[in-house]
């Protein structure tokens, strides 16, 4: 919605939940909360279920229109062949390669991927973001997506140490004002990156 202003019936994304998958808003009701003006948005998520969530903290964004809860995912499944879900298993999101993003921006996304792990309803999680699948169990097995994983955090840790490396000329502390906010998983990585050094 240009406007921010959501009604029953919206198909949208939490932008910080991908993993959730799209939902669709089930009631929207304005008002503040903290002094700042918003949606109380109840959405029924695809992945997650029903959450309520207030506009004033997450970013919310309209989901694609051509995909329906009810379809299974028939637009991926039609347009992706295995061999291409396997590549976006193992590449990380263009949001943390983008060259045309700042590298502080670029740093803050990859730090974020590492609140996946390689087990459990994670690793589907994962999956599902990264694939584009509303299941991926429905195209991969348990033991390939974990195997995919690991290739992925393979990336994602080379990927990381680069960023670094030219974060170090041009921001050197943006890694330790990232830090705080970092799942634990990459609060560790970058202990090791530092203790490399």
């Amino acid at each position: 919605m240009p406007d921010g202003i959501w009604r029953v019936g919206d198909r949208i994304i939490h932008a910080g939940k991908p993993e959730w998958g799209a939902g669709e808003v089930r009631a929207a009701e304005h008002g503040l909360i903290d002094g700042r003006t918003g949606q109380r948005l109840t959405v029924r998520f695809d992945r997650a279920g029903v959450k309520t969530i207030a506009t004033q903290y997450a970013t919310v964004r309209a989901a694609d229109p051509s995909a329906r809860p009810d379809e299974p995912e028939a637009e991926v499944e039609a347009v992706l062949d295995t061999a291409e879900l396997r590549g976006r298993l193992v590449s990380l999101p263009e949001e943390a390669t983008d060259p045309f993003r700042t590298r502080r921006a670029r740093l803050q996304t990859t730090l974020a991927l590492y609140r996946f792990s390689g087990s459990g309803a994670s690793l589907l999680d994962w999956a599902a973001v990264v694939s584009g699948l509303r299941d991926p169990l429905s195209r991969f097995n348990r033991a390939e997506l974990e195997q995919f994983f690991q290739r992925f955090r393979t990336n994602l840790d080379g990927h990381l140490k680069r960023l670094l490396f030219e974060l170090k000329k041009d921001d050197p502390r943006a890694a330790r004002e990232l830090a705080p906010t970092a799942p634990p998983a990459a609060q560790q990585m970058l202990k090791r990156l530092d203790a490399g050094r």
